[in-house]
């Protein structure tokens, strides 16, 4: 067998729909655990700086920011290993199937394995859908929060009063953000306008835009993994019906 032939046949060998998710995998994680943290840390300072004068109408808040950092580590680290073990089964469930190497055919232990990786994967897709729908919350407040201060911004433009916009208001309680005794839980008129030029707002909002596109892609990634996964778990089914072993 010639150079070339090695090449084809290694070449042929690669779970390419494994690698592709893996890449998007690791580039999501990076985006998500990198600037969901960083956001968190923001988002502990603007809330603290113009909604909350009481530290204890804060201190639940700061508590789970600090908790969810902290899980953060730890998605991060159990992605990086998972991703290298999908990654190793992609390599051997494509091995078998085109059986380029004889060592690496399909085994009852090898369709074990791969069904437990997609039942593993099928649980943990459900349970990043529900971080990429509580990813959304705060996008969806910083969005509204700047689209009040546009509206505001264009009232103080158009209307000499302050009693125009004063009663324009963003509460940070009906978000849950903050107790609804908290004081003052919310800010309105040209406060209101005045944090949304200020660099914390502009930073903490991209911040979290990225880390919302991170869990999109991480999620990509594991619907990805699961297509992959399922069809080499299926193609290892029929080998063994017909004795391929």
């Amino acid at each position: 067998m010639g150079c070339y032939d090695c090449c084809v046949r290694c070449i042929g060998a690669v779970p390419y729909p494994s690698l592709v998710a893996t890449l998007l995998c690791y580039a999501g994680m990076a985006l998500f655990c990198g600037c969901g943290h960083e956001a968190l840390s923001q988002t502990e300072v603007l809330v603290e700086t113009y909604f909350a004068r009481n530290v204890q109408d804060f201190v639940v808040m700061a508590s789970f920011i600090k908790y969810f950092q902290y899980v953060i580590y730890g998605l991060a680290s159990f992605f990086f290993l998972y991703g290298i073990l999908l990654l190793a089964e992609g390599f051997y469930t494509t091995s078998a199937v085109k059986q380029t190497f004889g060592e690496f055919r399909s085994t009852q232990c090898g369709r074990c394995l791969s069904l437990t990786f997609i039942i593993v994967t099928y649980i943990l897709a459900f349970i990043w859908l529900a971080v990429f729908a509580f990813t959304a919350i705060p996008v969806f407040f910083l969005f509204n929060m700047e689209q009040t201060c546009h509206n505001i911004n264009i009232l103080a433009e158009t209307t000499p009063s302050i009693n125009q916009h004063g009663w324009i208001c963003m509460d940070a309680r009906q978000y849950g953000l903050l107790p609804w005794n908290a004081m003052p839980g919310k800010a309105c008129g040209l406060t209101l306008a005045s944090i949304c030029k200020t660099s914390e707002f502009y930073v903490t909002y991209d911040l979290y835009i990225a880390a919302f596109a991170g869990a999109a892609v991480t999620l990509l990634a594991l619907f990805l993994y699961l297509a992959a996964t399922t069809y080499n778990y299926a193609v290892l089914r029929f080998l063994g019906r017909k004795g391929v072993r």
